[in-house]
């Protein structure tokens, strides 16, 4: 299932138009703190799908019942740009644990790329609802092997995939090259993709907007 959340009016649009533009983009801050905000966004959504249970509460004046989760999810994301999406879907699922992945394109002379997985540390995610957070969806060979490798470790029941910005050439890919039971919740999703595998229009390299320009290997 692929869900846009630009496709309804909402504050996302309001969001993604300072995210994607070049001079607002100079506000470090500001860019981290929106794509939050697509965090939060996302995470409320995801909670609509997830299990819960009634549970007794003691309040000053009696008993309630309330609807709470039956278990958290685990939330995972791609280091380092995803660090901040990764933050908006922790303000909301406050008790969740954690998994961190370095994956990065290691650009070759050729002007080709492959995917390097240099570091994993992850809890338990057999059975659990897995939340992936990435900014950019562009080819879909990072999140592919991502996936592959956290699936070594356990088999989510679900996996919850959220982008900033997805590409539907990388859409494709993803869910061609996985068998994993998946959703992508996209805040906006381009058409185009070019030779060297950035999305156009995209908003240009969500990491180094965020944390700062890294330097060239």
């Amino acid at each position: 299932m692929i869900i846009n959340l630009s496709e309804t009016n909402s504050l996302v649009g309001e969001w993604l138009s300072e995210i994607r533009n070049v001079d607002v983009q100079q506000d470090r801050m500001r860019f981290r703190r929106n794509m939050e905000r697509l965090g939060e966004i996302a995470a409320y959504e995801i909670s609509k799908t997830l299990e819960y249970e009634d549970k007794e509460i003691t309040t000053p004046m009696g008993i309630a019942t309330c609807r709470v989760l039956k278990a958290q999810p685990v939330l995972a994301t791609i280091l380092r740009a995803g660090l901040a999406l990764h933050q908006g879907l922790l303000h909301y699922f406050d008790k969740a644990d954690h998994a961190f992945i370095s994956a990065y394109r290691k650009h070759n002379h050729d002007g080709s790329f492959d995917i390097s997985l240099e570091y994993v540390s992850s809890p338990s995610i057999e059975g659990q609802v897995l939340i992936l957070s990435d900014p950019m969806l562009a080819t879909g060979s990072s999140l592919v092997k991502t996936i592959e490798h956290l699936e070594e470790i356990g088999k989510p029941s679900h996996i919850h995939l959220v982008v900033a910005i997805a590409c539907t050439v990388g859409i494709e890919y993803v869910l061609r090259n996985t068998k994993a039971n998946l959703t992508i919740w996209a805040g906006d999703i381009d058409d185009e993709l070019t030779a060297k595998g950035y999305i156009v229009p995209g908003l240009g390299d969500a990491g180094d907007l965020a944390f700062g320009n890294k330097l060239q290997q």
